[in-house]
């Protein structure tokens, strides 16, 4: 219902458990039940549910704004920077508050997932500044994979940009996408991020986009980043162990 561009989750939730919502004339009270949105049908009010057309949008994230719908500690969410009506969007990944650049938003969660999936390897560009120096023998390091809790991290690109002194800068090109991952492996060289500010994820690059901006990707860049996905897929063996896929044919939750 949310990705149908109806009301948001909790609102969705709310209008189930209230008895509102019916699936092949029956009503269904439980928010965890699955359908089938090729098979069954689904209505809201007596109205039938419709797919919304999928988009996929681009946003410019400023520092202090959190990637969430709403924040229980009343901070801004990025929410606030996107079109009234744009509830039924959801962000793909993640960027923390002290993190700025490129986030994208679709209601695509196919897409949205082959994304994000930890075997995804789609290259995502980074420019991090860090305090001190950054030498060749650490640099070495960050490239060949650091050490962290949850496992090494992959091989990556790092190059150094410019150092004044005080900080250097470094582009990161990393192709997988775990939580923090960039400042964690900033910390394991005995250093801290200043700031950190994504560029570019596969094709979509974040150019001259004004800070805090957002827009619809045009046809032609939801068709490269679409080839992108499919073509880093491709080069990825699956992980073993990995979860098989859900089946295509069902919803996602509302």
């Amino acid at each position: 219902m949310s990705r149908a561009g109806l009301c948001s989750r909790s609102q969705a939730q709310a209008a189930i458990a209230q008895g509102r919502v019916q699936v092949n004339g029956r009503v269904v009270r439980d928010p965890e039940t699955w359908v089938d949105p090729v098979r069954d049908r689904i209505t809201f009010d007596q109205a039938p549910v419709q797919a919304r057309r999928k988009e996929v949008w681009l946003l410019h994230k400023p520092v202090g704004y959190v990637t969430t719908a709403a924040d229980e500690r009343g901070r801004d969410t990025v929410y606030a920077l996107l079109p009234a009506d744009a509830t039924w969007l959801g962000p793909v990944g993640r960027l923390d508050r002290d993190s700025s650049g490129l986030l994208l938003f679709t209601n695509d969660s196919d897409l949205a997932n082959a994304i994000t999936a930890p075997d995804s390897k789609l290259p995502k560009t980074y420019l991090v500044r860090v305090q001190g120096a950054v030498d060749d023998a650490t640099l070495a390091r960050l490239r060949s994979g650091i050490e962290l809790h949850d496992g090494p991290t992959r091989p990556a690109v790092i190059e150094r940009v410019e150092h004044d002194g005080r900080s250097t800068l470094l582009r990161f090109v990393l192709t997988e996408g775990r939580n923090r991952q960039i400042r964690r492996m900033v910390t394991a060289i005995g250093s801290q991020v200043l700031t950190l500010h994504r560029t570019r994820i596969g094709p979509l690059e974040l150019g001259c986009a004004a800070e805090g901006s957002c827009r619809a990707l045009r046809p032609d860049e939801v068709a490269a980043l679409r080839a992108a996905v499919t073509a880093a897929r491709d080069r990825s063996p699956p992980t073993r162990g990995a979860a098989p896929a859900r089946s295509p044919t069902r919803a996602r939750r509302p």
